[in-house]
């Protein structure tokens, strides 16, 4: 079983910076994955404009849609199905994926090396498809080889 733990930092109305870590839960410690963004938080939910609820959440892959026909173009030594978080509390098709800013998620999560302020309050992520790369492959082969993947976010 494989957990990973998004931790919420920076709310800044526009958009949700965190980090994702690796949980070891034999050491009891994290291990620094990338940073993410997200859509900002709001009480009630717009359609693409909403990050999803705190909880934990298991991480299927799906094989089917727009978005994995694009990865597989992307990436097709590797992919095998997108990285989908599933029995989100009103939120439908959440997939951990690559992109730089709030236009390019819509609820999803986006994966980056580093985050970018690039104007007063306001922050993008840099170097997406290299953290992608970095993480897709071990959780991508957790989950192909019949294991569970749980991701916990929290809001800080």
């Amino acid at each position: 079983m494989m957990t990973l733990k998004l931790e919420r930092l920076i709310d800044t109305g526009h958009e949700t910076v965190g980090i994702l870590y690796n949980r070891n839960h034999i050491e009891g410690t994290d291990e620094f994955l990338c940073f993410t963004l997200e859509d900002e938080k709001r009480t009630q939910k717009i359609y693409a404009e909403t990050r999803i609820p705190a909880g934990t959440y298991k991480i299927n892959l799906r094989t089917e849609g727009r978005m994995h026909l694009k990865y597989s173009g992307m990436f097709p030594k590797v992919h095998v199905g997108m990285l989908h978080l599933t029995d989100v509390p009103n939120f439908e098709f959440i997939l951990i994926h690559t992109g730089n800013d709030e236009d390019d998620t819509a609820g999803c999560i986006l994966v980056g090396s580093y985050p970018v302020e690039f104007e007063e309050g306001r922050f993008r992520i840099e170097k997406s498809t290299k953290a992608y790369e970095k993480i897709y492959h071990q959780i991508a082969k957790e989950i192909s080889t019949g294991g569970n993947v749980f991701i916990t976010i929290i809001d800080n």
